[in-house]
């Protein structure tokens, strides 16, 4: 399969992504204070393995390394977040100065390798303390959020440009307060609609202060969106879908598109929103660009007796599928990024997470060939092309992720990097996979010089 190339900018960034948690270990070092996800991994029995992040890929001690990874590679850009317990340890009052110290650092020396920071500033790792007073269901955590959002825009957008207040709000919420399976662990769906509420109005609050802090910054939201299939064409399966295209798409998109929170959903839900004079306008603060993250297309049946959104996933019989059983389907980013244009006049699009887990096998040599994940970001990388061919906005696409990591629920089984962890000498390999994305990067850029 052949990539359009020619569709995408000559501007074009090609990143990799992490997030602070996942890679950074040094969990109690230079005063942080624990994240939810400390408490979660800690708890038994709800993480694979037993797994913590307490070491990760200690990029936090080999951090000059892993952008020297990024130089082989070639990208331009590169995705990372803050860990807020490490800047604001008691989630609200006193800095860190060790803590800010760090990202300084580290942002300085991405740049100085000739590639463009873009941060994100929630990635998961909520303060434990915040989440004992309260966490996302409550007002104050959203307030908190644009405080520390303040904090670290003021120290580091004289360099950032490229800001993003939340990352997949949907797994905070859904996952996290109604599913149980990511941290804070909860099962309450009054939980959870609040917390999705608390946690859109935080990104609203943040979007304000950074750009108080840093009037020249572009700030965006990152959402995780799938295209959603009726299991069969009875009525009740496609009401499902529609009930499942709210629950994953539209009740994140159209309160930032000032579109308010969907009705059907709210009637789905049946739980009161916190709502408050003022609050729609500050959740629909106006997006420089929107973050697009998109791994698998969802095929629902109804299910009037499961819990919200009542529509369950059917497993479609002979469609390939990565190795965390997750439908390949690569038509979907297209499918997305055409909606996100037309549907919700986004301005400028990024892909910031697209990956796939396979197992890897390590050769004698110390090599590792994964041809599945290599087609997997071709096709991929193909669809967006095509997208940005039909005119959607398309100006960067960062792949998840750099490194294998701390795959959340999944522990250290699940691995998504470009680039090999050992986890037990942190030794790096790059990936056949790593290389083929660094070939496709350097074609682009060959072409660009080759038009100018």
């Amino acid at each position: 399969m052949t990539i359009d190339l020619a569709a995408l900018p000559h501007d074009f960034l090609w990143g990799t992504a992490t997030a602070s948690y996942q890679i950074e270990g040094a969990v109690a070092e230079d005063g942080r204070s624990p994240s939810i996800w400390d408490t979660f991994s800690h708890t038994p029995g709800k993480v694979a393995g037993g797994d913590t992040g307490d070491i990760a890929c200690d990029h936090y001690h080999r951090w000059r390394e892993d952008i020297d990874l990024m130089r082989r590679l070639g990208t331009n850009a590169y995705r990372l977040s803050i860990a807020w317990p490490r800047v604001v340890p008691g989630g609200d009052g006193p800095v860190n100065a060790k803590g800010l110290a760090f990202y300084d650092r580290l942002i300085d020396a991405v740049l100085e390798a000739g590639i463009t920071p873009s941060v994100t500033l929630y990635h998961w790792d909520l303060p434990q303390v915040l989440q004992d007073r309260g966490g996302w269901p409550e007002r104050a955590t959203a307030e908190h959020f644009a405080a520390y959002a303040s904090v670290v825009a003021e120290r580091l957008g004289d360099r950032v440009g490229h800001w993003t207040t939340l990352n997949e709000p949907l797994c905070s919420a859904w996952i996290g307060h109604l599913e149980g399976t990511m941290a804070p662990g909860l099962t309450d769906l009054t939980a959870a609609v609040r917390a999705s509420y608390h946690l859109l109005l935080g990104h609203g609050l943040a979007t304000q202060a950074i750009r108080a802090a840093a009037p020249d910054a572009q700030v965006g939201i990152v959402t995780n969106l799938s295209t959603v299939h009726a299991a069969t064409d009875r009525p009740e399966d496609v009401e499902a879908a529609r009930r499942a295209d709210g629950h994953t798409n539209r009740w994140w998109l159209d309160p930032v598109y000032g579109r308010g929170f969907p009705q059907d959903m709210r009637e789905v839900y049946g739980v009161e929103l916190p709502e408050r004079p003022g609050d729609l306008e500050t959740i629909a603060a106006p997006l420089d660009w929107h973050g697009l993250n998109y791994y698998m297309p969802q095929t629902v049946a109804d299910d009037p007796s499961g819990p919200a959104p009542h529509a369950r996933s059917v497993r479609r019989i002979g469609v390939p599928r990565t190795g965390m059983d997750w439908e390949i389907d690569a038509s979907g980013i297209e499918t997305l990024l055409l909606r996100l244009t037309e549907e919700y006049g986004a301005r400028r699009l990024y892909v910031t997470e697209n990956g796939s887990a396979f197992p890897d096998v390590v050769r004698p040599d110390g090599t590792i060939d994964d041809p599945e994940r290599q087609e997997y970001l071709v096709q991929h990388l193909a669809a967006c092309a095509s997208a940005a061919r039909k005119g959607a906005p398309l100006a960067g696409y960062f792949a998840w992720s750099l490194l294998d990591n701390f795959e959340w629920a999944y522990g250290y089984e699940k691995r998504f990097g470009l680039v090999h962890v050992d986890y037990d000498t942190q030794v790096r390999t790059i990936k056949g996979t790593g290389y083929r994305y660094a070939d496709i990067v350097r074609e682009h850029g060959n072409r660009v010089r080759r038009a100018a």
